[in-house]
């Protein structure tokens, strides 16, 4: 008779906590682990409006991005909405000659890209939300974003009373959000003002651009809007990229400002700065911006055959949430559309 070998039984002593893997062998089990998980209603897609009605053009530095004039514009988001699109925050750039001044008067114009986007996204589309971007670089002939002193330095009072009105003038055409991106000390205060006084406070979110750093990965928005600076830079007014001390204290002050929620740019190489966020804003949307030199580098390494674009895409933006975002600015918003069931 032939002895069985007897069959192996783990050690009582062994530490079971040990045994993971039964936990996410499956993909809807590892689903399951994820603590929060992307959805459709995260994202928030940027688009460049000119004020040439008819324009769609592509940007080359930006692979799939295009800028478009309103009667294009509305089509091309039409088929974004179909697939799920809640949410747009808008960049004027004005191509027009002799359009830019000083002072950035064209980032208001009432017949400029801008209010004439709104009103057409408001009239199209009821239930997006229309976020704008206030800044007046793109509209500057010196390309900084503000009102600039003899010597090239920003006024920081006129300024923001600058970058309010402006605020406050996306409001009354029917921003739901306005996105201050200049980075001007105190304007998240005058803009709440100037909606208190226009009485929209009630009406419209301050989604303050906190958190934003200087450095190497805004090329292709500048190339988009036409927003880069004709002479020095803007490491006086953003933020240090090692200034992590900085970012608190600015999200800080705009929270006691009036903030209603807080954008940390860029994202990938800040993720801490976005943890930090989590934690001192806890109360308040957090939203990371994938900015535009981040998307060009997922696209030219997938161009290289380093990584699939689509992985690369939900690994990066997976880490935002794991980080404490609650919404993303995304170039990526059409393909996440397509890519997510809800």
């Amino acid at each position: 008779m032939v002895a069985h070998k007897a069959e192996f039984l783990p050690s009582t002593t062994s530490d079971i906590s040990s045994v993971l893997q039964g936990g996410y062998n499956h993909p809807l089990s590892r689903e399951w682990q994820q603590e929060r998980q992307l959805t459709k209603n995260m994202f928030i897609f940027p688009l460049f409006i000119t004020d040439n009605a008819d324009e769609e053009s592509p940007i080359p530095s930006l692979p799939n991005i295009k800028r478009y004039g309103v009667n294009k514009m509305i089509p091309y988001v039409k088929t974004l909405v179909e697939k799920g699109l809640r949410a747009v925050i808008l960049f004027g750039v004005p191509l027009k000659e002799g359009v830019k001044d000083e002072v950035g008067t064209a980032a208001d114009d009432p017949e400029g890209p801008v209010i004439q986007s709104i009103k057409a996204l408001r009239k199209n589309f009821p239930d997006l939300f229309i976020m704008c971007d206030v800044c007046l670089c793109e509209y500057t002939n010196h390309g900084h974003c503000g009102i600039l002193n003899e010597d090239g330095s920003l006024k920081r009072e006129p300024s923001v009373q600058r970058i309010a009105a402006v605020a406050v003038n996306y409001a009354k055409a029917g921003a739901h959000s306005v996105a201050p991106s200049d980075m001007m000390d105190g304007r998240i205060k005058d803009i709440k003002i100037g909606l208190m006084n226009a009485g929209l406070a009630h009406k419209c979110l301050v989604m303050s651009y906190a958190a934003k750093f200087s450095g190497n990965l805004y090329g292709p928005f500048r190339d988009a809007a036409g927003s880069a600076p004709s002479h020095g830079d803007r490491k006086a007014y953003q933020l240090p990229p090692g200034g992590s001390g900085l970012a608190r204290r600015a999200l800080k002050r705009d929270m006691e400002e009036g903030a209603d929620a807080v954008i940390v740019k860029p994202s990938t190489f800040y993720l801490d700065i976005v943890s930090d966020a989590a934690r001192l804003c806890r109360d308040y949307p957090i939203c990371a911006y994938h900015v535009s030199g981040e998307y060009a580098m997922l696209h030219a390494a997938a161009e290289k055959g380093i990584a699939d674009l689509k992985g690369l895409a939900f690994e990066s933006h997976q880490g935002f949430l794991r980080a404490g975002a609650r919404l993303i600015i995304s170039y990526f918003t059409p393909e996440f559309l397509e890519w997510l069931e809800v």
